[in-house]
């Protein structure tokens, strides 16, 4: 059964990887904005959960419906994990090597966004020039950067993970 699992999670964890790839590739082409819109973030977050909880969902239904909490969290967190890895090693191609520029737009646009946001809070204008000053000095897709963030969405999602395999475990009868 252990075989199935792992299986199924990197299955499911390839999936998320490319659709994550995916996304981004396509939001890149046709508009590089989309990758600031909090919309776009918010699907990225949902799409993230429901392939961790699909995962899970078909390791239960692979050992006829039951799975411990550590078969549904280790489910989940091979799914996650995967997705992220191939996520983050394609944004860290794509904006240090195929279009430097592209990350220098894209970080003009997360200022912008940046600024309109805290504006939009009344935030005071010493606070969101030491914000912007934040922005500019760093380089988000540097290595270290790229994972830095990988390393709290793991984090994150860890979390969100250790909440469904609670919610989703079934142990068998037979086997306590």
């Amino acid at each position: 059964m252990e075989k199935s699992l792992k299986s199924i999670a990197t299955n499911y964890g390839l999936y998320l990887g490319v659709l994550l790839a995916f996304l981004t590739v396509v939001s890149y082409a046709v508009n590089l904005e989309l990758l600031t819109n909090m919309w776009y973030g918010i699907f990225i977050l949902v799409a993230i959960i429901a392939f961790g909880i699909v995962s899970v969902a078909k390791t239960k239904q692979a050992q006829n419906g039951f799975a411990t909490f550590k078969e549904a969290f280790t489910s989940y967190f091979i799914t996650v994990l995967i997705g992220l890895a191939i996520s983050t090693l394609v944004s860290y191609l794509l904006f240090n090597f195929i279009d430097t520029e592209a990350a220098t737009v894209l970080k003009e646009k997360t200022i912008e966004k940046t600024v309109s946001m805290m504006e939009g809070f009344n935030t005071p204008k010493e606070v969101i020039a030491q914000a912007v000053e934040n922005i500019e000095s760093q380089d988000q897709f540097s290595i270290l950067n790229i994972l830095k963030g990988l390393a709290g969405y793991i984090v994150l999602f860890s979390i969100i993970g250790l909440i469904v395999a609670a919610a989703m475990k079934k142990s068998n009868p037979d086997t306590e």
